[in-house]
């Protein structure tokens, strides 16, 4: 018999075998300082592209003080124990109440994190004789949350209706031919990766066709989609068909937490089934306080949208001109795409942050393909017009360098932190 150990210890997998050379700095780089457009990396000041900070709450005056006022009120301990237990309070209730009436459903249930939320999510509602039928490029938490699930489950091509179509079509039969069971259609609202939306009104209209209910993770469209920021749903005229609505307080709000909106009947349900909730502790007292105030702030505040789209289109229409290839995003997300491996991915990135001041996420493979490299900007209400020039003259300039082969090394650079 093996030791369990021994794979693990041979081989890191596809990212951890870089660690030795990257740990600090390509991976787990440590971003200092006050939270914003500017922070500090490795002592050097450098303009941020990499934070889900969509609206700028995360250091706004407004937020640090109720912040603050929370934690000295309550500290970070109340309430103690699980909801259903000893942990609840009208505070949490509060919240979910406004948070359904903001997303035009009948009643919401607050989740510790998004991430496990949505897994217990699918866990909790889905039974061995239900199928899934789900986006292909679905996030990496309703993957696992689908490996939870001891039914069928049957995948679409992105974003395309008519593969949608035919998966619910084997679903359907394959429903009747069990004789039990029902169906479950996952997609998200704004694709983090691409920064494409979700098809959403396209297979809402499917419903016609088609017996199924529609879960939706918006993470990146609430708070930035919508007259309201009420997200895809409400950009796309489709909220009311939407049967669970998920998102997380991570990006626009800037904070902790996650919740999920819909049916009154069918959230009660949750609450009473959802496992991750039941047996863990409660979402502590100064997050759900300074998420009521969030939450305010982007029901009240428009202007904070108005700024990220505005910073949002610049940068895009910018790199658009400088001829760089940005896919099919209509969102904020901002996917610039290149060619190029590993090695060189690593290089150019190191160059961005060392000679022009500029730190943004990059997406290699075994994400994608071999031969591509995908920076990920994320622009905030918190840049401004310099952050933007500064970034979009340091991309084309590192490009041609890249078009150049002055970048190609071959090995990752060695810029890993002393462990």
């Amino acid at each position: 018999m093996a030791d369990i150990f021994e794979k693990l210890v041979k081989h890191y997998g596809p990212i951890g075998q870089h660690a030795d050379r990257s740990y600090g700095y390509f991976m787990f780089p440590k971003l200092e300082g006050e939270i914003g457009n500017r922070m500090q990396f490795r002592n050097k000041e450098v303009i941020v592209w990499s934070l889900n900070n969509y609206l700028g709450l995360a250091n706004h005056p407004m937020v640090r003080k109720i912040d603050a006022d929370a934690s000295e009120e309550f500290g970070l301990a109340y309430p103690m124990g699980a909801r259903m237990m000893s942990g609840n309070t009208n505070y949490h209730e509060k919240l979910e109440k406004e948070l359904a009436t903001f997303e035009e459903k009948e009643d919401a249930i607050l989740l510790n994190y998004g991430y496990q939320g949505i897994m217990s999510t699918i866990d909790a509602i889905c039974g061995r004789h239900d199928i899934v039928v789900y986006d292909a490029e679905s996030h990496a938490c309703i993957i696992d949350g689908l490996r939870l699930h001891p039914g069928h489950r049957y995948v679409y091509k992105h974003n395309d209706v008519e593969d949608c179509e035919k998966q619910l079509q084997r679903a359907t039969a394959l429903v009747e031919k069990q004789g039990r069971g029902g169906i479950l259609v996952i997609t998200e609202g704004v694709f983090g990766m691409a920064g494409d939306q979700g098809k959403l009104k396209e297979i809402c209209a499917l419903k016609s066709k088609f017996e199924f209910r529609l879960l939706v993770d918006d993470a990146h469209g609430f708070g930035t989609l919508g007259e309201r920021g009420g997200g895809v749903g409400e950009a796309q005229g489709c909220q009311a068909d939407i049967d669970l609505y998920f998102s997380t307080f991570a990006k626009s709000m800037a904070s902790i937490g996650a919740f999920l909106a819909g049916p009154k009947v069918i959230i009660d349900f949750i609450r009473y089934n959802i496992r991750s909730q039941i047996f863990a502790k409660s979402l502590p007292m100064p997050l759900v306080i300074g998420n009521l105030k969030r939450l305010d702030m982007l029901r009240t505040m428009p202007e904070l949208k108005n700024k990220l789209w505005e910073n949002a289109m610049k940068l895009q229409n910018g790199l658009k001109e400088y001829g760089f290839d940005i896919g099919n995003t209509d969102s904020v997300v901002t996917p610039i795409y290149m060619k190029g491996d590993v090695p060189e991915a690593t290089a150019m990135v190191m160059d961005l942050r060392e000679n022009y001041g500029i730190f943004c996420s990059i997406v290699v493979y075994p994400v994608i393909p071999k031969g591509h490299i995908i920076y990920r900007l994320i622009p905030t209400a918190a840049h401004n017009d310099e952050d933007i020039q500064r970034t979009l003259d340091a991309f084309k300039i590192t490009k041609e360098k890249l078009d150049a082969g002055a970048y190609n090394v071959e090995a990752i650079p060695n810029m890993a932190d002393a462990r």
